[in-house]
């Protein structure tokens, strides 16, 4: 993760060098600007911290990206599919409303860069992939992919493989006790029947 974010600074480094130097910053998940927003950034990501205080150092200003309201509602959105669903109505109800409340939350951030950032100002924004925000057609994004962001891909894909195994694994493991149990089932029905033809045979030698 260190490396990860010496390849971003270096990166970005790079890129001002060329557009010129980062006048505004923008962080996902942050509804404060200056140093309020800082000291959230500081507790919420260690290594974006240490880049938003760099330029910060420089003369850039933390500009608030999120809308609180809008913020939350997301986050208990989000919340509600980490414990599941029973019902498939109550789960399309849920992702209507996270869906409805992401869109509004992404028009809020593009609005919000449009109406901060100047035309002749360079600015850095910190957010996830696979975000859905439209930026503003007149604003020119580049974007960063430090290299061992590949090896942070790869070591997900492999959890994720390796949770996988491990479920059906486990499946196996609960069908083999089954089919024994079933088994064993049989073996108590089989003795059954035995010890009941036994019995009907000395029934007939003692009449």
């Amino acid at each position: 993760c260190k490396r990860y974010w010496q390849q971003v600074a270096e990166q970005l480094g790079n890129l001002e060098a060329k557009i010129g130097k980062v006048s505004r910053i923008y962080h996902e998940s942050i509804s404060q600007s200056g140093e309020d927003g800082t000291k959230v950034v500081e507790r919420a990501n260690l290594g974006s911290y240490q880049i938003v205080k760099s330029k910060c150092d420089r003369g850039a200003i933390l500009e608030a990206l999120e809308g609180k309201e809008l913020l939350e509602e997301v986050m208990d959105w989000e919340r509600c599919f980490l414990f599941g669903f029973v019902s498939e109505k109550v789960a399309s109800k849920v992702s209507e409303f996270y869906l409805e409340a992401a869109k509004k939350r992404y028009e809020f951030m593009a609005k919000r860069i449009s109406e901060t950032l100047k035309g002749d100002e360079a600015g850095l924004l910190f957010i996830r992939e696979g975000h859905q925000l439209q930026f503003p057609g007149d604003i020119e994004v580049f974007s960063v992919f430090p290299p061992a962001l590949d090896e942070i891909h790869r070591w997900l894909r492999d959890q994720a493989k390796a949770k996988r195994e491990e479920v059906e694994e486990k499946r196996e493991e609960a069908e083999k006790v089954e089919e024994k149990g079933e088994g064993a089932g049989e073996e108590r029905e089989e003795a059954k029947r035995k010890r009941k033809g036994t019995e009907e045979k000395r029934e007939k030698v003692e009449d």
